[in-house]
């Protein structure tokens, strides 16, 4: 066996959110590694818009969770290099009265909670997007809304953490002394031995948690993005249909849709999303991928004419309440959590490595993590 390595803690999963932990972790003193099975952000990250999102929260321990990584992702892109942090905004629209008059309450519950937004009346909504359909009846503008390039975040973030870290390599036993207490992790190429172990293994977590002898409902969501021919900015912010907010909180596992329409520095505009709970079936769904351009020519009709290049898709890891798992396991000493933050893994990751960094050092959080406990009783448990 190769020689043991003796650490503060180490972290199960290198994508944005594992790199996030290893991030604040190492900021708050501790000696870090970082173990994947597959390259840096090869997972949900890999497959991920981007997306730093408040508008599509309702009032709730989720929304404040977004806020405080909204601060914190600010705070980031000012210390990491070429993360294409972009605070570009939000617009949510609304296709006709009765929605609109909906997303104006949903809107107002938000500003109680925190949220910046506007309503843009319909006459002067090409001022914010000059390339929207007509026919819509309103917006509300959210400019905390923001994104980033996840993989190149991180990236940057695993880099400036200076954390030790293991790529390539399957993590195949959680190891606990008699007591039950973690005591480190086993890969077929070495044991790592520290006294905490953070599960941010994303689609994967319900997989770690068991190997660590206990439970976490995590369950993959599948969702697609259209990536088209590289464009002038003709879209200036993160544009979607009110419905999506629908999407987001739905339990059902049947096929959902709702364009969410982007540019990005390099040109290409993206569209997404789809969710649907089908395990790890990989099979491109012709009807997913009819229904995002449907949609998203609803919202943008010079759409029609654009050539979509390339079509990718990934797993979203899915909590039966639609919130992470963020802190320490009380069924097993040592054990943390840091998963099943579904499609907002990128945008919840600094706030959450935050929660984590603060309980493995004794610290005050700078949130309450009560909503997030990993053994709380999940909706088919109770």
């Amino acid at each position: 066996m190769p020689k043991r390595h003796s650490l503060d803690v180490v972290i199960i999963g290198a994508g944005v959110v594992g790199a996030a932990c290893a991030y604040y972790a190492a900021r708050a003193g501790l000696s870090v590694a970082v173990v994947d099975r597959g390259p840096v952000a090869g997972g949900t990250t890999g497959a991920g818009e981007g997306n730093l999102l408040v508008s599509d929260k309702e009032a709730g321990p989720e929304l404040d969770l977004a806020l405080l990584s909204t601060r914190l992702w600010h705070e980031l892109a000012g210390e990491l290099p070429d993360t294409e942090y972009e605070p570009k905004g939000g617009l949510v629209v609304a296709h006709d009265e009765t929605t609109l008059k909906a997303l104006r309450a949903y809107a107002e519950a938000q500003r109680t909670a925190g949220v910046r937004n506007t309503e843009v009346p319909a006459d002067t909504l090409h001022t914010y997007e000059p390339h929207l359909a007509p026919d819509l009846a309103g917006a509300f503008h959210y400019p905390q809304d923001a994104q980033v390039q996840p993989a190149k975040a991180a990236a940057r973030l695993l880099e400036a953490s200076k954390a030790t870290t293991y790529l390539g390599e399957q993590v195949t036993e959680i190891l606990v002394d008699p007591a039950n207490s973690i005591r480190g992790i086993r890969t077929p190429r070495r044991d790592l031995l520290a006294p905490a172990v953070v599960n941010a293994a994303g689609t994967w977590g319900g997989e770690m948690a068991a190997l660590a002898g206990t439970t976490l409902p995590v369950l993959p969501r599948k969702g697609f993005v259209l990536v088209t021919e590289p464009l002038p900015r003709v879209v200036r912010h993160k544009v979607y249909a009110a419905d999506y907010v629908a999407d987001v909180a739905s339990d059902a596992a049947s096929l959902q849709s709702s364009a969410v329409v982007e540019g990005t520095p390099a040109g290409p505009v993206l569209i997404g999303a789809t969710r649907e709970r089908v395990g790890f079936d990989r099979t491109l769904s012709t009807e997913a991928l009819r229904r995002l351009a449907t949609q998203a020519r609803a919202l943008f009709p010079f759409l029609a004419d654009v050539e979509v290049q390339r079509v990718y898709h990934g797993f979203r890891p899915y909590l039966p309440d639609h919130l992470p798992a963020i802190g320490a396991d009380p069924r097993v000493p040592g054990l943390y959590h840091a998963c099943g933050h579904e499609g907002a893994g990128i945008g919840l990751a600094p706030a959450t490595a935050s929660l984590i960094a603060a309980q493995l050092t004794g610290r005050e959080p700078l949130l309450d993590p009560a909503p997030f406990r990993p053994d709380r009783p999940f909706p088919d448990e109770v």
